[in-house]
């Protein structure tokens, strides 16, 4: 019986296929494959294991240790004094729960894990979401993905500030992913997902249209029954949990302005009169609805996966946009909104699309010392700018194909421009 390889025996054979001359030239896909993976995957651990390790002037896992840590030790939680702007703790019982097993390692490890495992969860949502896409990890895009998600400012700062997102992320992608797989179990699984979302932050809440405009009910009840469970089960546990309520609620539904890139927060900082905030959260509330109405209409049947992935990128965008409190690494689930560039009806496939993105997820910094006054300005109001065209941008894409379908006479068949309803055209632009 012939005798199996060493293993240093397979690697010296792996690094001589790696660097002996080619017997064929290589494809532009193995090119790319070679250039991105090393970059895609030395930006994740530097992103990772050097810039979380640092950290930064914010600190959003220091409340969340100490708020951990007085829940193992019987000591209140909820009395933080919000007239400081340090980061606050402001999850409910449930989510102090939830994330109990942190409070009992010390603080450095603590944080450590807590950003670690965020990467890690990161990096799978990036996985599942190329699986969403029918990409593999031998595709062009694997790489390009990861590389991509992680030189955006959402998941950089969600990792240096140590916060939560990337659990956030991971919960949204298997939303998504159970939800458009249509199989009853995976229904509930889906809502079990964004329930143990929402059991922390209701970032995610306005997904929950979804399968709601679907006729999904089934994610709706582990949706709201996850929540309610933990919450149910945490609530004798905590010492002031009324503080929750009286307390933390209040100031969770007022408007900060600072570290706050949503209409009424910026709207506020610069002393804008409360009926032009007002007409300006209105404005956009009804370029979102727009949307929604020619996504439900024309997609939701023709393209499930286009219309979800769509429609939440339009719902959490106005969301983060028109409620009290946008901040800029909520960019981070767009990520799955995104992705649809690579559909041939997307609504990105154009160049305004790419600046409001560009305006939301870039880590370039506007403060310029010389002119600190329009420094300042263009730093705090791009991710706002961002957000505001990407709606209009989504909106005025799906609108002109209205107009042009309906010019047409085709509004039957659905809005999409002809050449993506010509099965042959179709299949050679897909090639």
């Amino acid at each position: 019986m012939a005798r199996a390889d060493s293993l240093p025996d397979r690697l010296r054979s792996g690094l001589a296929d790696a660097f002996r001359p080619r017997t064929s030239p290589p494809s532009i896909a193995s090119v790319l494959r070679s250039v991105l993976w090393p970059i895609a995957i030395l930006s994740v651990i530097h992103r990772t294991f050097v810039l979380a390790t640092n950290g930064f002037i914010t600190d959003d896992f220091g409340p969340v240790y100490r708020a951990v840590s007085n829940l193992r030790r019987g000591l209140d939680i909820y009395n933080e004094h919000f007239e400081h702007v340090d980061p606050h703790y402001l999850y409910p019982p449930g989510g102090t729960l939830l994330l109990s097993p942190f409070g009992f390692l010390p603080e450095v490890a603590s944080r450590n894990w807590y950003f670690t495992l965020n990467s890690a969860a990161t990096v799978i949502a990036a996985y599942l979401l190329l699986r969403l896409f029918n990409y593999t990890l031998a595709s062009v895009a694997a790489p390009a993905l990861l590389l991509a998600m992680y030189s955006t400012e959402s998941v950089t700062n969600t990792l240096v500030f140590t916060n939560i997102n990337g659990f956030m992320l991971l919960a949204e992608v298997l939303f998504f992913r159970w939800l458009l797989d249509g199989r009853r179990g995976h229904e509930w699984l889906a809502g079990a997902a964004i329930g143990l979302a929402l059991v922390v932050k209701p970032s995610l809440a306005p997904l929950l249209l979804l399968p709601l405009l679907n006729r999904q009910w089934r994610p709706l009840i582990t949706a709201v029954a996850v929540p309610v469970v933990f919450n149910a089960v945490a609530w004798p546990l905590h010492t002031d949990p009324m503080n929750f309520i009286t307390r933390t609620v209040p100031y969770i539904m007022g408007t900060r302005d600072y570290f706050n890139s949503s209409i009424q927060g910026n709207g506020i900082y610069y002393g804008l009169p409360p009926m032009l905030i007002l007409g300006l959260r209105i404005l956009f509330l009804l370029l979102a609805i727009g949307s929604l109405v020619l996504l439900y209409r024309f997609y939701r049947t023709r393209d499930p996966r286009f219309w979800m992935l769509t429609s939440s990128g339009v719902l959490l965008t106005a969301s983060f946009l028109v409620l009290s409190l946008g901040q800029a690494y909520y960019s981070m689930m767009l990520f799955p909104f995104l992705m649809t560039v690579v559909l041939p009806n997307s609504v990105l496939r154009n160049w305004p699309a790419w600046l409001a993105v560009y305006g939301f997820m870039t880590m370039d910094r506007w403060l310029m010392w010389q002119w600190p006054t329009t420094g300042r300005f263009l730093e705090y109001m791009k991710v706002t700018y961002g957000w505001s065209l990407m709606l209009v941008v989504v909106f005025s894409v799906l609108y002109f194909r209205y107009l042009d379908a309906k010019a047409d006479g085709r509004l039957a068949d659905g809005i999409d421009p002809p050449w993506l309803t010509r099965p042959r055209e179709r299949a050679s632009v897909e090639t």
